[in-house]
């Protein structure tokens, strides 16, 4: 699915929507999993506030008091959003994180509760991807993309000096058999590289949630590719984001 060309005017960021052209992600049922979906880029270039729910209070000093949630969210409350603007880390609750720099630009990339935040930094530009629950209470100042996390969608941002940002998800509910399969090569292969946590049970079920996230660096482009698994629902959430600089003139 591409979307419509939109526009939009932003002070700071001043960015703009262009039409996505990237390769799409393959749906679990047809892939090799980790080694196929890193093949796309070399080519192509629970949170409702009830008892069931867990969290805890932060306080950010005179910017008041915040909820953080730390237990996975139902996969029908997830959201994907962009902001032109780093986000306190204090909003969430990160299981493992990574910091890395190349050709000039910056990135911190975090497994949170409800999935994962990036930082992406270049020449005073800053853009944070992030995939959290609805119900998770994040600002609204600089966001870019706001979109509920279902089915399949792609976008393309463009930014000043030339960056662009595309990114693309898919929400993939399967049959129990073939869940179990992704989730068991999603923990082997994540051992050998990437970033990987394993959530605890939730009860119902004995085994936990995955996230896997893999980042691939170039001198002039990122790619972050994340792989996260919901067992109550047997559903899996991927998404691939690619940060480019402008081409040298």
């Amino acid at each position: 699915m591409l979307l419509p060309v939109r526009r939009v005017r932003f002070a700071t960021s001043r960015c703009k929507f262009v039409k996505p052209h990237f390769a799409r992600l393959r749906p679990v049922s047809e892939s090799g999993f980790v080694a196929s979906q890193l093949q796309s880029y070399n080519a192509a270039q629970r949170v409702r506030y009830a008892a069931s729910w867990k969290c805890e209070t932060t306080s950010l000093g005179n910017k008041g008091t915040v909820i953080v949630l730390f237990v996975r969210p139902k996969v029908a409350e997830l959201t994907f959003q962009l902001y032109g603007r780093s986000l306190h880390p204090e909003l969430f609750e990160i299981y493992s994180s990574r910091q890395l720099e190349r050709g000039g630009y910056s990135a911190k990339v975090d497994i949170t509760s409800a999935g994962h935040v990036i930082t992406w930094r270049f020449a005073g530009l800053t853009l944070t991807e992030v995939a959290a629950s609805a119900q998770h209470p994040l600002p609204q100042k600089r966001r870019l993309m706001s979109f509920k996390l279902k089915g399949e969608r792609e976008d393309r941002l463009e930014c000043r000096g030339g960056v662009t940002y595309q990114m693309s998800f898919q929400l993939e509910t399967v049959e129990p058999e073939i869940f179990w399969h992704f989730q068991q090569e999603l923990s082997r292969d994540g051992e050998r590289q990437g970033l990987l946590y394993q959530f605890d049970a939730s009860g119902r079920l004995s085994i936990g949630a995955l996230s896997y996230i893999h980042v691939e660096t170039r001198n002039r482009s990122m790619m972050v590719q994340a792989f996260h698994t919901f067992p109550d629902d047997f559903a899996i959430v991927k998404s691939q984001s690619i940060f480019e600089l402008p081409p040298r003139s």
